[in-house]
């Protein structure tokens, strides 16, 4: 996810039996549901089963609603496409393991696309770019990888970053259970910055302006340093989706369309900014970014979509 989690996730049964708890044959399914909505689909006609974890400011469930800047997202498209959302709480793995055992519609909370991932599920145009951002005490300014080097620095485990952390000339990497931890190290000066999802760190500034953090953007490395650190590819901004079954296919295409409408329209912006974050940097692909998935699930000519065109 963007909290970019592990690529290798466990399909643990325990997830899976929950899950198909969760999608027995007893949802009651929307009356009047109109045959363009039908025709997408979804496991219960008019219905869109959504596997998501609490992770605000990204999601979270309240009230039975998805809320959180995906889960934002998400409500204004399904609302488009006529479809009534429900949520199903799991972990990380049992979003992916509901999708590609096709026991859920869709998964939102900032999954990042990846080569290994589109192989076993569909993959949506990204609604947003997670860029590399950095917790830093306040009036400290970091901003290369090079500027990085002999720096304590710190991330969850299991994260991705902790690789690239690893990479970094000279640098200690501190590993903790949560972000919590990042920032009660990080406001006692214990470490020098966290790598953390932007919207956490925006958040924790609002949250605990004790610890005196700030937020800052990583100038991403060039291709020939990562070519000569792939670790370092960790460091650069990845595009996010919404992850659904493989057989999805005209769900896949609905959602996407009304996600490119989102950035034409300024409604990704307006949302992007309710949740603190910068259009500039949360909508507009890095070059990379722009062509990764080109000629993998998408045609050779194809653009992601952008703000400012």
């Amino acid at each position: 996810m963007f909290r970019i989690r592990p690529l290798a996730v466990a399909l643990a049964a325990t997830v899976l039996m929950s899950l198909t708890a969760a999608c027995g044959s007893g949802d009651d399914a929307p009356t009047n549901v109109s045959a363009k909505t039908a025709a997408l689909g979804t496991l219960t006609p008019g219905v869109l089963k959504v596997a998501v974890q609490p992770y605000a400011p990204y999601t979270s469930v309240q009230g039975g609603r998805i809320v959180g800047l995906d889960g934002d997202i998400l409500a204004y498209v399904a609302k488009k496409l006529g479809l009534e959302t429900k949520p199903q709480v799991t972990d990380f793995a049992g979003m992916l393991a509901g999708v590609q055992s096709r026991r859920v519609d869709i998964t939102v909370g900032g999954v990042a696309w990846s080569t290994d991932r589109q192989k076993q599920g569909l993959f949506t145009d990204p609604p947003y770019y997670s860029p590399p951002a950095m917790a830093v005490r306040d009036g400290r300014t970091y901003r290369t990888v090079a500027d990085l080097k002999g720096l304590n620095l710190g991330t969850v485990e299991g994260y991705v970053w902790v690789k690239s952390i690893q990479a970094v000339p000279k640098a200690k990497l501190h590993a903790y259970p949560d972000a919590n931890g990042v920032f009660d190290d990080l406001g006692a000066g214990r470490i020098d910055v966290g790598f953390l999802d932007p919207l956490i760190i925006i958040a924790a500034q609002k949250q605990r302006p004790d610890l005196k953090i700030a937020t800052e953007y990583l100038t991403p490395p060039t291709a020939a340093e990562v070519r000569q650190q792939p670790a370092y590819a960790y460091f650069q901004p990845y595009q996010t989706g919404f992850y659904l079954p493989k057989k999805a296919t005209k769900l896949e295409q609905a959602v996407s369309r009304e996600i490119d409408a989102m950035y034409r329209n300024g409604e990704m912006s307006k949302l992007v900014t309710k949740y603190g974050g910068d259009p500039e940097q949360f909508l507009k692909p890095a070059p990379d970014v722009a062509t990764a998935r080109r000629g993998v699930d998408r045609p050779d000519n194809w653009n992601p979509p952008t703000i400012g065109q």
